[in-house]
């Protein structure tokens, strides 16, 4: 089994989150893609964070889709940083070849992450462009400590069963919706 696993607040999820699922399950042939919603991101200020429960609820009607599971397990587990839950499902499921799923915009700050390294080591990377992070996240911290685990665009279906760490970064079309803008959208209209 091939899975793809998705990390994020998705406060709100939104098609940009569906279309980089998409993405993932095509390019990387992935069996699956696990959503796991976040309970908190500890690089974000989380007092405006819509509920868990909330989230879920709101990504399970995005996601829609037979491949797409959105899973809100982390805060059941207790943890808050994505290294123990990566730690926690390798050990959990030895025989899964799971993939770590994040955007562009990502990369560009993934070695503040606790674990950053790590996370590298414990299973292969899928780097999805974003608008406006194409070329700054290539020269990130994270991405020249691992240019040389770095595998060609066209060989991504082989990311799964490739040996961590390794990565690749899949150009294409992409989608301008961001969480962040369209809370930003929301909290313009509730103070007119």
């Amino acid at each position: 089994m091939r899975i793809g696993l998705y990390g994020g607040s998705f406060d709100p999820a939104h098609l940009g989150h569906l279309h980089v699922t998409a993405t993932a399950l095509r390019r990387l042939r992935l069996d699956r893609v696990w959503w796991l919603v976040s309970p908190g991101n500890p690089l974000k200020d989380r007092s405006r964070l819509a509920p868990l429960a909330d989230r879920c609820a709101q990504a399970a009607r995005v996601a829609a889709h037979p491949r797409i599971a959105v899973t809100g397990f982390e805060a059941g587990l207790g943890v808050r940083f994505t290294v123990q839950t990566l730690r926690y499902l390798t050990r959990r499921r030895p025989g899964v070849r799971f993939v770590w799923i994040m955007g562009a915009d990502s990369l560009a700050n993934f070695h503040r992450w606790r674990g950053a390294a790590e996370i590298a080591r414990l299973m292969p990377i899928a780097v999805i462009d974003r608008p406006g992070s194409t070329l700054a996240p290539l020269s990130a911290k994270t991405a020249r400590r691992f240019a040389a685990a770095r595998i060609p665009e066209a060989a991504a279906a082989t990311l799964a069963g490739c040996r961590p760490p390794a990565w690749v970064f899949l150009h294409g079309p992409r989608s301008k919706l961001s969480s962040t803008a369209i809370r930003a959208r929301k909290r313009g209209r509730q103070a007119v």
